[in-house]
């Protein structure tokens, strides 16, 4: 049967093609243009990678290509130089194209039964070339010792290839936890391997300074050591509780050196980033004379967060980062120094008598525009070197520096402003590019700082903002991929976290703009992930994972529809209470449940379920708010009454909330009904001022106007302690509504000594159940 494909630049991937075509085409990311064909070019002992001697970008790739190939086949394939004889014979040719189709990262693959022909313009095209034709072998090329009984393959196709973005970045914080040499080098293997381009080191910070600077010694004498860390989540304990051991790390600059020549014959430019204004204690501890009160003992941060302690902006500050960025512009080649410009609290330039007579000095409006001013300097000075500086979307704030670029990661806001200013922007929002977040059940996932993102939230993601026109459009330069390692503390732990939702930010910046199909994707990923394992890659296997929806019928009845990314695999469950087995009932169509019950599930492919689901008066029933804080906490009005429960404090995405105000929602049942039991969890974080409310009223009404049968009651809890669920019961024994209503009363600003004193709190609620 003829296997044919094409992918033009502006189409998605068809659904059918690798029904078609017997699953031959795993590639992520996957082409921009691409025909599948007959016919498969068999690699044997004899096969040669054949290239122009004089070639040095050729020889690099055709040697990654045959390193590989002689560890997992054992064949003594080898790099040979072109003769007419190798050129026309069974063998991988790479040959440098110059019709000008491919660009700077671009190739041309041409792979028949006959031989392989590779093309490329750069040393880059032949590079990537190369990992596309690594993915076109069977899955056990990526073996780290000889495979037995493999047909050394490559299926027939024609492939014309070339990114969509300039720039395609991974960050990975490792101010807060600290990873090795050997692991960076690893995580830029990864990055490689899925065309990657840009490693963004995030090399300061609050927690640890990691770089060595040689004109500032204490910067890591004092700076690369915290010492304790917080245990557990920030918001898990009050007070927090720390593990009281000493926690330090810094890369030399010889380390730096080694790792930086790594990466470039990888293909990967790394951009460095030394945080400032905020995000400085780490320095202050080093150097407390370039605070705005030196007189101050500043510390290493023990847990994380954001701390008022910042850059003083006179002259002996400004004396010191240009040396540092000095240095550190000696160690890294590439045009861009990431300056950070993030989270930087106001309130030490607000106290600062220098900062005031600073910002009358300058005539600058507020302490805002004395940010922009100090981002301008460093930017000034950076730009003297021939470099250029990138910054956070904060960089925005009072005016931004005339050429820098922002990364904008508080949404896309920042982005569209900064391409209507006609400024280069990289797309990282919080909401699809955070991999710090939970991308399964949070109850049964490792720690993370909060948020849920399953990766076909991450797959959806469109980088260049339909609200641009197209010449605004063009200051898109890409997208990236965020590691923050507050609570991602092993190497083992990032890459659980980073793949497979990586793998799908790469072929998001690499395809051509167009519909994405999901469903090809995770076909795709299944046999990738075979390639990670090989690799021994800790990936994360939620793609397999089984997910619960619920639904109402028109007869009020809940329905649990059971989902998973999945397509292979068959899911078994019980209602019971017994464990599930492939012996159990097949899920086909949507549960219906009469009363509560714990569904337990399994999947051929390995993964396990368990959610208990609530049936009571109010499943499915709408309710109202009274302000519209809730509202935008609960936009689909389902939370309070779909029958789930929020299963721990972890996510607070899971219930709704309202920050400074009280909390009024009622439910309308519909008819007038018995009420004999109303309860509802609220949420205690108190380091996050999530507080319960301080007293809780339940009413019931039959039409909506007089409430009786009222119950008031305080809610008492003790500051101190873990995070939790707080229950509240009202208990009616023979009432009669329609409607039921509950006022939550916000329990008002943190109190003195908590970490956000005199911040407003937030009142969170989940699933109301009536009986």
């Amino acid at each position: 049967m003829k296997r044919l494909a094409v992918i033009l630049l502006c189409l998605t991937v068809s659904s059918t093609l690798f029904a078609q075509s017997d699953n031959a085409y795993h590639l992520l990311p996957f082409p921009a243009q691409f025909v599948g064909k007959d016919g498969h070019f068999t690699v044997s002992a004899a096969t040669r990678v054949v290239i122009a001697a004089k070639d040095a970008g050729q020889r690099a790739a055709a040697q990654t290509l045959v390193s590989q190939l002689k560890l997992a086949s054992g064949f003594p394939v080898a790099v040979a130089p072109a003769t007419p004889a190798l050129t026309k014979g069974k063998h991988i040719v790479f040959q440098a194209h110059k019709a000008g189709r491919c660009g700077p990262e671009g190739y041309i693959l041409n792979a028949t039964p006959d031989r392989v022909v590779v093309e490329a313009e750069t040393p880059k095209g032949y590079f990537y070339a190369v990992q596309t034709l690594l993915q076109l072998l069977p899955t056990a090329v990526f073996s780290p010792t000889k495979v037995e009984n493999v047909a050394w393959t490559i299926p027939a196709c024609q492939i014309l290839d070339r990114p969509r973005y300039p720039y395609r970045g991974l960050m990975l914080d490792v101010s807060r936890h600290f990873m090795p040499v050997s692991f960076v080098k690893r995580f830029i293997d990864l990055m490689a391997m899925h065309k990657f381009n840009t490693f963004h080191w995030h090399l300061t910070d609050d927690q640890g300074w990691r770089i060595e600077i040689k004109k500032y010694p204490r910067l890591t004498q004092i700076g690369s050591k915290r010492r304790e860390t917080v245990v557990g989540h920030n918001a898990a304990n009050y007070p927090f509780q720390y593990d009281g051991k000493e926690y330090g790390g810094f890369y030399t600059q010889e380390q730096i050196r080694d790792v930086i020549r790594y990466a470039a014959a990888r293909h990967v430019t790394i951009i460095p980033e030394i945080e400032m204004p905020g995000h400085a204690l780490a320095a202050l501890a080093s150097y407390p004379e370039f605070s705005c009160d030196a007189s101050k003992k500043y510390d290493v941060a023990t847990r994380w967060g954001i701390f008022k302690d910042v850059y003083c902006p006179n002259e002996q500050t400004f004396t010191f980062l240009q040396n540092v960025l000095t240095e550190v512009m000696a160690l890294f080649p590439g045009k861009y120094i990431h300056i950070g410009g993030d989270e930087c609290p106001k309130d030490a330039w607000k106290a600062s008598a220098f900062c005031q007579d600073l910002i009358k000095k300058l005539k600058l409006k507020d302490e805002h525009e004395l940010q922009s001013y100090f981002i301008q300097r460093i930017e000034k000075f950076v730009n003297s070197k021939g470099r250029a500086i990138i910054g956070w979307d904060e960089i925005l704030e009072g005016g931004l520096a005339p050429n820098a670029t922002v990364m904008s990661w508080r949404g896309t806001e920042g982005g569209l402003e900064a391409a209507r200013q006609k400024h280069n922007v990289v797309m990282t929002p919080g909401e699809f590019c955070y991999l710090d977040q939970y991308q399964g059940n949070p109850a049964q996932e490792p720690l993370a700082g909060g948020g849920y993102m399953p990766i076909e939230k991450v797959y959806s993601y469109e980088p260049t903002p339909a609200e641009l026109t197209p010449e605004q459009q063009k200051y898109i330069l890409g997208v990236q991929g965020n590691i923050w390692t507050e609570y991602i503390p092993t190497t083992q732990h990032v890459e659980y976290m980073a793949f497979p939702r990586a793998s799908a930010l790469a072929e998001i910046g690499w395809m051509p703009q167009g519909p994405r199909n999901f469903e090809d994707f995770a076909m795709r990923l299944k046999e990738h992930l075979k390639r990670l394992g090989y690799l021994n890659v800790n990936y994360s296997k939620r793609l397999l994972d089984v997910r619960a929806v619920t639904q109402f019928t028109d007869a009020d009845q809940l329905q649990v529809r059971l989902e998973k990314l999945d397509s292979d695999s068959k899911i078994y469950y019980t209602t019971n209470g017994k464990q599930p087995t492939t012996a159990s009932t097949e899920y086909t169509t949507p549960i219906t449940l009469k009363k509560t019950t714990t569904i337990k599930a399994v999947t051929t492919a390995g993964a396990s379920f368990e959610e208990t689901f609530y049936i009571h008066r109010a499943k499915g029933k709408p309710y109202t708010y009274a302000n519209t804080a809730a509202e935008k906490s609960d936009p689909t009005r389902k939370k309070l009454t779909d029958g789930q429960v929020a299963q721990s404090p972890r996510n607070k995405s899971e219930w709704v909330s309202v920050s400074g105000d009280d909390l009024e929602v009622t439910i309308d049942l519909g008819e007038v009904r018995p009420v004999t039991k109303v309860s509802a969890n609220f949420l205690k974080r108190i380091s996050y001022n999530d507080f319960p409310p301080s007293s809780v009223e339940i009413g019931l009404s039959q039409d909506g106007t007089t409430y009786k049968d009222a119950i008031s009651q305080p809610v008492k809890y003790p500051l101190e302690g873990s995070w939790g669920m707080l229950p509240v019961v009202a208990d009616f024994k023979t009432a009669r509504a329609r409607y039921v209503r509950i006022k939550a009363k916000n329990a008002g600003v943190a109190p003195a000594g908590l970490p956000r004193e005199g911040l407003p709190t937030a009142v969170s609620v989940d699933e109301v159940v009536v009986e």
